[in-house]
């Protein structure tokens, strides 16, 4: 019998899948057409989003076309205080605080197209996010929730009345009323939860779905770790003879670094100047160029050994001539997956000026690594404070800095700097620098260093907020351990809490770049 009609004309694909990098345009503009009037995502929160937790990223799509998403994070919830805000539970955004063992499911934004609405899209990624906490067996999802149409009711009602209204169905919400009855029962409400949420009166309705399929693993309860080995490499200058000799120290070092089962590898800032002691240049512009010319040697060197050592190097940093015919003053990162990432020194000393006419960066980069982000500033860089917290703000856990000082003076302006930066920041920083002395070589013929890990200033933190320090002027390394663990339990419940304390209504620090 012959079919009367093609069915797969008629038919529709309606399905629940994970994000990718694809949708962020169309999410973007969504949100926008969802949320008049608030600050919409960032493109580079949403890639954090999938790098951070993919699983926990969603979207609806209909028919290939992107019609609605909600995002989330891990957290054990019991961690953060009764009043958060939005800003806490996602670290402003880019969810770098997510924890892979938590017990609880924090869901941070569901939306819906306009045009697509009353098609159960948000009750279906609402199922999809419970059935992900009973794979992950979480204990539960929580949201804290906008009540959008309080703004109508707000000269006659309280929040809590408000709310209570609408849980007895004498008031509709079209939030709110969706999660009631998608099985979320209210905690209570916390006010300044999201800023720009002026419908709300921002406030935020805290909801809890329980997951009954929850099996605990243990009675006992061990706070977690996640520690990172770190090796610093006090480096001596001194005279030789070719490329080859510079190759040999550095392969010992990361030998070394490799044996200790370190995560990084360290390395001082411009130390490839070593290579000047037998370019017979008396002119340090000269030189500085003809340094330029083993770029190529010294990132095949690194990439090589981060992969063949299986340690993250940051190489210290080198003179680089670019295409614009200019030298920059560049750290690289160089993974042991064997990709590599480059970090431009932004403040030039007068010194690099005067001598081999260096030019400035322009950008903060964060780099994802195998052990969270990270940030490379140096030497003069880690003396602004503005760009240690754009980098914090980016989700930074660490800031590497590599220095080159030739007195005590000036070794100890990086040392103070990076201290504090460690303090106010919360976060750790490293500097490793260059000892010995280049006779023959203008501007690189003295030295002063003492190397170090530092960590804030805290109980659960090294006493002096000094995680390891090497002896001054003297070839060594450092290896040491920090916990990024102590350090997201430390930012959200420490004696002080210098990153939720800010006071954005007073000042802020603003990244022109974005």
């Amino acid at each position: 019998m012959a079919e009367q009609f093609d069915l797969s004309y008629f038919e529709k694909s309606m399905i629940i899948r994970e994000m990718n990098y694809a949708d962020i345009n169309a999410i973007l503009e969504m949100q926008r057409l969802c949320f008049p009037g608030m600050d919409p995502w960032k493109e580079e929160q949403l890639r954090s989003h999938l790098g951070v937790f993919p699983q926990g990223q969603m979207v609806a799509e209909l028919d290939g076309i992107v019609i609605g998403s909600c995002s989330s994070l891990l957290i054990n919830f019991d961690e953060y205080d009764d009043r958060h805000t939005w800003d806490d539970v996602t670290d402003a955004g880019y969810i770098t605080n997510h924890n892979p063992d938590g017990y609880n499911m924090y869901g941070i934004e569901v939306m819906v197209h306009p045009e697509y609405r009353r098609m159960k899209v948000g009750q279906r990624l609402y199922e999809a996010r419970k059935e992900l906490a009973r794979e992950l067996n979480l204990k539960s999802i929580i949201i804290g929730g906008r009540i959008p149409n309080y703004h109508k009711h707000a000269d006659e009602m309280s929040p809590r009345e408000y709310v209570d209204s609408v849980s007895r169905h004498k008031v509709y919400d079209p939030v709110l009323t969706f999660q009631l009855m998608n099985g979320f029962q209210l905690m209570r409400i916390n006010p300044n939860y999201l800023q720009d949420d002026v419908a709300s009166g921002k406030y935020a309705t805290l909801m809890e779905w329980n997951n009954v399929d929850y099996k605990p693993i243990s009675k006992r309860h061990f706070k977690t770790s996640l520690p990172v080995r770190i090796c610093v490499v006090q480096y001596l200058m001194r005279a030789i003879k070719s490329f080859d000799d510079l190759a040999s120290q550095v392969e010992y070092f990361v030998d070394v670094a490799s044996d200790a089962h370190s995560d990084f590898v360290v390395f001082p800032e411009i130390f490839t100047t070593q290579l000047m002691s037998f370019l017979n240049e008396p002119s340090p512009s000269q030189a500085v160029r003809k340094l330029t010319e083993y770029t190529p040697q010294y990132i095949e060197l690194f990439t090589d050994l981060a992969v063949r050592y299986n340690v993250n190097i940051i190489g210290g940093s080198h003179f680089v001539k670019e295409e614009d015919d200019e030298i920059y003053n560049i750290a690289y990162l160089f993974r042991r997956d064997g990709s590599i990432d480059k970090q431009y020194k932004i403040h030039i000393t007068p010194n690099e000026r005067k001598w081999w006419g260096i030019s400035a960066g322009d950008s903060v980069r964060v780099f994802d690594t195998d052990c969270g982000k990270i940030a490379i500033q140096i030497c003069y860089d880690i003396e602004f404070p503005e760009l240690a917290r754009i980098a914090t703000d980016m989700g930074a856990n660490i800031i590497f800095t590599p220095f080159c000082t030739e007195d005590r003076q000036g070794y100890l302006r990086v040392r103070y700097c990076a201290q504090a930066r460690a303090v106010e920041n919360q976060i750790y920083t490293v500097i490793s620098g260059t000892v010995g002395n280049l006779p023959l070589t203008e501007n690189m013929d003295i030295q002063y260093a003492q190397s170090g890990i530092f960590a804030p200033s805290d109980f659960e933190f090294a006493r002096d907020g000094i995680v390891g320090e090497t002896n001054p002027n003297l070839e060594m390394v450092l290896i040491g351990d920090v916990d990024l663990e102590i350090l997201r339990r430390q930012r959200q419940n420490g004696t002080v809490k210098q990153l939720k304390d800010r006071r954005h209504d007073v000042y802020r620090v603003e990244y022109k770049k974005d």
